[in-house]
């Protein structure tokens, strides 16, 4: 198959961690026992509907015009030297991809833009307010938590700062990735896999878009909860503004939103892309999408961290040695020793276990956690028409996760059935406490 073929055919995929990791690379390379690249990784959709990486591209900013270093490409080892280059190749993306996880996706995107909506709710909308009321279950813990995570996770010389690649410029990288890449109106899951390219519009299709990759779980999954979501809060809303004129008049919602956008999101306040609060239709939107963010979003990024990314050899949030290259002196010792020299590029011991237990602290679930569908005060409300909407919110929640169920026993779909693979529970909305590595609470809470 040619490479045009394979593009054609939607086989070719890219892990891009090129343009956010480059601007910070001198200053992250500077920094004792910190190395690290702009990486891209190209991977090929097979047959049976699972990725096989292909090509490994790793960056560092070119010191002369004509630096032979500044670009190299790995691809899958043919003898015993390039399995060794190939592993530290695989494991300076893991690395990449462990602190854009952790910085971006998961604090940036779930903790961080959530807070001004947070806050702003309970500044502007009373506690009576129907729309108060559908919030509150998703706001609950999440402002305690990121307070805490001040304090002793994002501060300086903090476990972050200490435990991934960046260093210093962890905060400083979350920072830059807000102001090129954050916008409201593209975190909706059906949104954002159109935007990452794992899906096209297709009018045809439920949710609007087409799956590239079929066998997607974290996709198929999220589309079965965005659904039960986007339905609950259409029902909701329809219960109590049955004209647009009602959302356009209601000053307490619109005082809500206006600060959450005005004064939480300043420097983004007058970009043309937020959504628009005009019509049920815009409020139904508009509260699908945070709920999403607060709730299922958060659990897909949070409670699989121990259980995925605790084995630090597979999957290092830092890297203390670049690849070395043919000629280098670090090149003989790879050859004389690789064991010992790929244990000398992961995180240290000390690292590694404080890395553990903090990624084993976030990972688990207290016991008084409240999951998707469930509003354990059964008196939150008399209206019978939002109850009667949040009973069917609740049983369908129910029927995603029977077809979750489902779907993590059936051997076709190879990327979370099969000897040695873990089912893909993280969509799955109940759990008890601990690490389960499955349940979706209704908020932020760790």
């Amino acid at each position: 198959m040619s490479v045009q073929q394979a593009l054609e055919e939607n086989k070719l995929y890219m892990l891009d961690y090129h343009d956010i990791f480059m601007p910070f690379l001198d200053r992250i390379n500077s920094l004792d026992g910190r190395k690290a690249y702009g990486t891209r990784t190209l991977f090929f959709l097979t047959a049976g509907g699972t990725l096989k990486p292909i090509a490994i591209e790793l960056c560092l900013p070119p010191m002369t015009d004509d630096c032979k270093r500044a670009k190299r490409v790995f691809t899958p080892p043919a003898d015993a030297t390039s399995i060794w280059l190939w592993q530290l190749a695989k494991a300076h993306v893991c690395s990449n991809d462990a602190g854009v996880h952790q910085l971006i996706n998961h604090w940036l995107r779930t903790h961080a833009c959530m807070e001004p909506f947070i806050i702003a709710a309970h500044r502007q909308m009373s506690a009576m307010h129907p729309i108060f009321k559908l919030l509150k279950p998703h706001m609950r813990y999440t402002l305690k938590i990121n307070a805490l995570a001040r304090q002793i996770l994002i501060n300086g010389d903090g476990v972050i700062e200490s435990g991934f690649t960046p260093g210093r410029y962890c905060m400083e990288m979350s920072s830059f990735a807000y102001d090129n890449l954050w916008r409201l109106d593209q975190e909706g899951l059906p949104a954002d896999l159109i935007r990452r390219g794992m899906a096209v519009e297709d009018a045809s299709q439920p949710h609007g878009l087409r799956l590239l990759i079929e066998d997607y779980p974290y996709a198929t999954d999220g589309l079965l909860l965005w659904s039960a979501i986007a339905r609950w809060c259409e029902a909701y809303v329809a219960a109590y503004y049955p004209s647009d004129e009602a959302v356009q008049d209601d000053y307490e919602l619109q005082s809500w939103y206006t600060e959450a956008v005005q004064v939480g999101h300043p420097d983004k306040c007058d970009a043309p892309w937020w959504p628009r609060l005009t019509t049920a239709g815009d409020l139904a939107s508009l509260l699908t999408t945070l709920v999403w963010l607060c709730s299922a979003q958060h659990a897909a990024l949070n409670f699989g961290q121990y259980p995925l990314g605790g084995y630090i050899p597979n999957r290092p949030p830092l890297m203390r040695r670049l690849v070395p290259a043919e000629g280098d002196p670090e090149y003989e010792h790879l050859v004389a020793d690789p064991h010992r020299f790929y244990l000398s590029a992961l995180p240290s011991l000390t690292q590694t276990t404080t890395f553990m237990t903090v990624i084993d602290t976030l990972s688990t679930h207290s016991a008084d956690e409240q999951y998707l569908g469930e509003r354990p005060n059964e008196e939150w409300t008399a209206d019978p028409a939002a109850l009667a909407a949040a009973q069917e919110f609740a049983a369908e929640v129910r029927r995603a996760e029977e077809e979750i169920e489902r779907r993590n026993a059936d051997p076709a779909r190879r990327n979370r059935c099969g000897a040695g693979v873990l089912p893909y529970e993280l969509m799955a909305p109940s759990s008890g406490p601990g690490i389960t590595c499955r349940g979706v609470p209704n908020s932020v809470t760790i």
